[in-house]
């Protein structure tokens, strides 16, 4: 049943800890929704993150909302996620408020800008609810961080701010989640208890008839019931918000099908690293993240990712060899790859003259390509569709995120054609490629093409996007078996 007042009913979803479900457990509920009729939308107030999205309005977004509103069968929009941060060091971050860049502040900095955010968050959260029946909305952390509380906009201080209910979800495999649930709850000050309507537990495996007790000393000791207790699903991609995942769950080919190994290196700043989704769930190809200190193995095909630090993250390159084992993996035949930030890398310098992202200066690029790379204080967000040069019945599309210029390309060796523009760079002998563009293995023909290039000449039939959609689907029916979900329908109607 749809809503019919002209205001939007807003639902919030808080965790006990970072990572105890809130994103995925957004998309599934705005999944369930759409399907119920309710035009609904995603919302988070505050979002850290290094995984970014392009939205139609031109702006930047936190990833997980981009997943979100897919969830909803919706563009994404800067509305979705008015504040973003993204970490440029241990203690500074770029501030993106309504999709662009306004500032680098340090956590001081930051939590004195907090008001001003705030007024932010509260005119998209206004806006989306002249729009829609439904705001569902992606807390951030835990509401229990006693040293964040004061003009908190990311969890209670929002919920707060707009009269909203709240439903407290925590991850059981992670251990204490009982203990999770009520210190969280105690923590609170007395009208923030109040907006806790429900818990949800997530991740349980095992007889469910062993977690009635503890569920029932919760619900008594608390007065507060239990909506759901969600099963761990091996089979769920949902894309990370910002960890890089460790899931391994993908179809498994036979021993004889033709496969691929990839490792990508792991920078301190690595951002978009959702890019590499679409492989590591292919079932062909081994895709590895490797880490400092580990060993750098043997490969098919080396991937320079995105980094919100490309100078900082060379030199750590560097530092870890990196530099002589992709020289190495190339005297042996190996392909070598750069997106974005690995781009920049891949050229002969890269210029900060204004310090966009740290001390002023140039840094020498690992030089497979002449052209150099200058970082200015406009970023470059675009949507973007396109085809491959070599051959232009190959579709690509995905979006643009980066502070660089760079130039010259060669229109000759460019490895894409956008719209009425050159992207990217192919070495003469074909052995390394470079893209400006994120998303670019998501498209099923695109990836095929690219793993072509690779070494994988034989594929099997695969589709990202469908295995998106899937993912979806599988949360929204998990949580319709297992969560009450007319006791939620009853609370927002209350509203």
């Amino acid at each position: 049943m749809q809503n019919n007042k002209k205001q939007a009913v807003t639902l919030m979803i808080q965790g006990t800890t970072s990572d105890a479900g809130k994103s995925v457990l957004v998309a599934g509920l705005c999944r369930l929704f759409y399907r119920k009729g309710y035009r609904v939308v995603p919302f988070k107030p505050q979002n850290m993150a290094l995984n970014s999205a392009v939205t139609e309005d031109g702006g930047e977004i936190g990833r997980a909302q981009a997943v979100q509103a897919q969830a909803c069968h919706l563009a994404a929009h800067t509305d979705m996620n008015p504040i973003l941060l993204k970490p440029c060091s241990d203690t500074g971050a770029q501030v993106i408020i309504h999709g662009k860049a306004v500032a680098q502040m340090d956590a001081r900095s930051y939590h004195a800008y907090k008001k001003t955010a705030m007024a932010a968050v509260l005119q998209s959260h206004q806006r989306l609810c002249r729009q829609y029946d439904l705001i569902i909305v992606e807390g951030a952390g835990s509401p229990a961080e006693i040293n964040l509380r004061e003009n908190d906009i990311a969890n209670m201080g929002f919920a707060e701010a707009v009269d909203c209910p709240v439903l407290l979800v925590s991850d059981i495999d992670k251990g204490g989640v009982f203990a999770h649930l009520y210190g969280t709850l105690k923590l609170l000050s007395p009208s923030e208890q109040q907006r806790i309507k429900g818990f949800i537990i997530n991740k349980f495996r095992g007889d469910i008839s062993l977690l009635e007790p503890g569920n029932q000393w919760l619900e008594e000791t608390t007065q507060i019931p239990v909506l759901g207790v969600l099963p761990y699903l091996h089979n769920l991609h949902i894309e990370a918000e910002d960890a890089i995942s460790s899931h391994a769950d993908k179809c498994r080919t036979t021993t004889d099908t033709e496969t691929i190994k990839i490792i990508v290196p792991v920078l301190p700043r690595i951002a978009n690293h959702t890019d590499f989704d679409a492989l590591r769930l292919h079932p062909q190809v081994e895709l590895l993240f490797i880490r400092e200190a580990q060993t750098i193995p043997s490969a098919d095909l080396i991937i320079l990712p995105g980094t919100k630090s490309v100078r900082a993250d060379l030199h750590w390159l560097r530092k870890n060899a990196w530099d002589s084992a992709i020289a190495r993996h190339l005297r042996y035949g190996g392909k070598l790859m750069g997106i974005c930030g690995g781009l920049q890398m891949l050229g002969s310098q890269i210029h900060d003259p204004l310090g966009i992202e740290g001390t002023p200066g140039s840094s020498r690029g690992l030089a497979y390509f002449s052209y150099e790379t200058t970082l200015a204080a406009e970023k470059q967000l675009k949507q973007i569709q396109g085809c491959f040069l070599a051959d232009p019945s190959i579709s690509i599309t995905g979006y643009e995120i980066h502070a660089g210029i760079t130039g010259p390309l060669d229109k000759y060796s460019a490895l894409l054609r956008i719209e009425n523009k050159m992207d990217g760079a192919v070495s003469a002998d074909g052995q390394i490629i470079a893209s400006y563009v994120h998303g670019i293995f998501d498209h099923p023909q695109a990836c095929s093409h690219l793993l072509n290039w690779a070494g994988l000449k034989t594929q099997l039939q695969y589709d990202y996007r469908t295995l998106q959609e899937q993912g979806i689907n599988l949360l929204a029916d998990t949580l319709e078996q297992n969560m009450d979900i007319s006791a939620i329908i009853k609370l927002i109607q209350k509203k």
